[in-house]
């Protein structure tokens, strides 16, 4: 069993603060909102009421991303049933696409790291829940596996050159030449994209799009994307140090940790190669723009490709955050903050504006737009450094970075930088709230949080969220507004994001005291984690509510309350999202002025919360002095079953 918990009461009784009620009505409505959903959306055995075919390689992330957060609830203080219903989701939902024919062996066939990294975020959410679990344990190590060279069917992996074989890799090895099906289904909506190449027939390049439902464009996209994009490396691929953190969370093997390091430490060669610049495309020699003419532009979601700069630095990002989480040193995130500081000297001023590249094309720079601060943001989050609030304090305030969002439509919107991708909007208010901005940011966030919530229940119960209607949508005659086109088939597969009423971004940073993950692959970091000590389960207590409202290199302030007017509860709080800091002391304020101090030594603190109590809390942390992992302070990884080992596969052979 893990330590024994330090241990103290707090007895001091105040008036439930607003945010606690707040919170507390958020977790009861989506304990409600769950069920509700699942059975909205599904026939009685889980799997999703919807068409009998799916062809092309796109899709299976979407109904993942759809259902994820049933898990990401459960560790913050979800039900039991909403735990069962996350398991029974993922299961359906891996068992329909597999009949579909996407999936195989329980994981994408083949696919980029894009949609990998959206699509699995459900399964690293499992081990913020029960990590004990044999069956989560046994799918991170057969999907690490799978990058790693073990797994015979899946050769994605280099390990001479340091490499990802394709941008398209999977559960049957790299996809390094596509056909025509693969992309079908997405051709319309890509139709009001840019071309991935400045050569296509019949485009104008300079329009900025390209009509993929022309099958001789098609013809020659296919052409040239197995010609130029399919074989070999490029940045999205990075996101895969997320599938491989996840699986050290579990195991601690050494291995897994130095193929993040190893993978990094390779694009960061690259990187120097190329003058600084990170290339987006790397032929199977190694050499830069090896099939691209010999062009450090122009691969698969790459610095030509329609998100541009966002797909160059998500992965940078999600790397950087996971290789300082696995060995606490902060040189990890150079590489990240050099390209955001290369697009930063290229900055031009237009109209009083200034603006960064977005792309490269042949012509050179171009897309300029203004620069988002999300992904400095979190990088400063690992980092606590002044250098990081530098680059953050340079950019142009060119919208209301105080104003709360309420997410109405899936999507990135270009003009405020917000990525609303999961319905996550709201990272740049609360970063202006941990800098001493907004002082009532934790009720007007929750407030925000349950209006989304009944927004999307409405539009959930509508005759427009029924599913067996979505062919036959009509938007002149919906009675929602959706933000999609349900007539198309890129955008219906997309449709259970749409309507569903599980998203919890005010909670969550609340809880967490960071914004939440990375949409395309990132881990949910965050400076702390609760749970309930009674129950010995994750997640806050019954009835009790807190939030982490200030944050600074070394230290951790939290408030915390007891809404019950009967009963006590025994909190339990980790230093880090997986145990990776350590809490040293801890100064408790309460209301009536006086204050306690108590030292710990420990990433776990337990108070005894007696009825109607209430503090404020700042804990002094050292950080990044854990090996990160999935133990709770009621289960070690001692405790665990271990692995099943299957029988030798030349058992097989007749």
């Amino acid at each position: 069993m893990p330590e024994s918990l330090k241990t103290i009461q707090i007895n001091h009784i105040i008036a439930p603060p607003e945010w606690a009620l707040l919170e507390r009505e958020i977790i009861d409505k989506l304990n409600a909102a769950a069920p509700e959903f699942v059975a909205r959306y599904t026939r009685s055995d889980g799997s999703l009421i919807w068409r009998n075919t799916w062809g092309s390689m796109d899709g299976s992330d979407d109904p993942y991303e759809a259902f994820m957060y049933l898990a990401l609830l459960y560790s913050m203080g979800g039900s039991e049933e909403v735990y069962e219903l996350a398991r029974k989701m993922w299961d359906a939902i891996t068992i329909q696409w597999t009949e579909y024919g996407q999936i195989y062996r329980e994981f994408d066939g083949y696919y980029d790291w894009m949609h990998h990294g959206e699509g699995y975020l459900y399964h690293y959410f499992f081990g913020l829940t029960k990590p004990d679990s044999l069956i989560d344990r046994q799918r991170a190590k057969r999907f690490s596996d799978m990058y790693t060279g073990l797994d015979p069917e899946a050769k994605n992996w280099d390990s001479e050159k340091k490499m990802i074989l394709s941008p398209l890799t999977g559960s049957r090895g790299p996809r390094q030449v596509v056909t025509h099906e693969d992309w079908h289904t997405h051709r319309t909506v890509l139709d009001d994209y840019l071309a991935p190449y400045e050569d296509i027939v019949k485009t104008d390049f300079s329009t900025m799009r390209c009509n993929w439902s022309d099958p001789d464009v098609y013809d020659d996209l296919i052409k040239k994307m197995n010609q130029r994009m399919n074989r070999g490396d490029v940045p999205l691929n990075l996101n895969a140090t997320s599938l491989m953190t996840h699986a050290f969370m579990y195991s601690h093997e050494s291995r897994l940790r130095e193929w993040v390091l190893i993978y990094l430490d390779a694009w960061r060669e690259r990187t120097e190669t190329n003058g600084g610049i990170i290339p987006d495309n790397i032929g199977l020699s190694g050499a830069i723009g090896e099939y691209n003419d010999g062009k450090w532009w122009g691969g698969y979601y790459g610095w030509r490709w329609p998100h541009g700069f966002m797909t160059i630095m998500e992965p940078l990002t999600n790397a950087a955050m996971n290789a300082v989480l696995l060995t606490g040193d902060y040189q990890h995130l150079d590489l990240a903050r050099s390209q955001f500081d290369l697009m930063w000297s290229l900055r031009m001023e237009e109209d009083g504006v200034i603006k960064t590249p977005n792309r490269r094309f042949d012509s050179g720079w171009g897309d300029y737009r203004i620069p988002s601060p999300r992904h400095m943001i979190y990088i400063w989050t690992s980092s606590m450094a002044a250098e990081d609030l530098d680059r953050i304090a340079q950019l142009p305030r060119d919208n209301d970075w105080n104003a709360i969002a309420i997410p109405g439509v899936s999507g990135r919107d270009a003009l405020t930088g917000r990525d609303t991708k999961h319905y996550i909007a709201n990272t740049l208010p609360w970063f202006q709230f941990i800098q001493g901005e907004l002082p009532n940011y934790p009720v007007e966030i929750l407030r925000a949080n349950i209006a989304l919530i009944d927004t999307q229940l409405r539009k959930m119960r509508s005759k427009t969220g029924d599913p067996r209607g979505w062919d036959t949508y009509d938007p002149a005659t919906a009675d929602e507004v959706v933000g999609l086109d349900l007539r198309v088939d890129g955008y219906q597969i997309h449709a259970w994001q749409e309507f569903s009423p599980v998203y919890f971004e005010g909670l969550a940073q609340m809880l967490m005291g960071a914004p939440m993950h990375i949409s395309h692959g990132g881990l949910q970091h965050g400076k702390v984690r609760f749970f309930d000590g009674e129950l010995k389960r994750p997640g806050l207590p019954q009835d009790v509510g807190a939030i982490v409202d200030k944050l600074t290199a070394t230290s951790i302030g939290i408030q915390i309350a007891n809404t019950s007017l009967t009963h006590s509860r025994t909190l339990v709080i980790q230093a880090g999202a997986f145990g990776e800091h350590s809490f040293t002391s801890v100064e408790v304020a309460l209301s009536s002025g006086t204050t306690e101090f108590y030292e710990i030594g420990s990433k776990w603190f337990q108070i005894e919360l007696s009825a109607q109590a209430g503090a404020t809390l700042t804990f002094n942390v050292e950080r990044y002095v854990n090996a990160p992992s999935y133990e709770t302070p009621f289960s070690s990884r001692s405790d665990w079953d271990p692995l099943i080992t299957g029988r030798p596969s030349e058992n097989f052979v007749q």
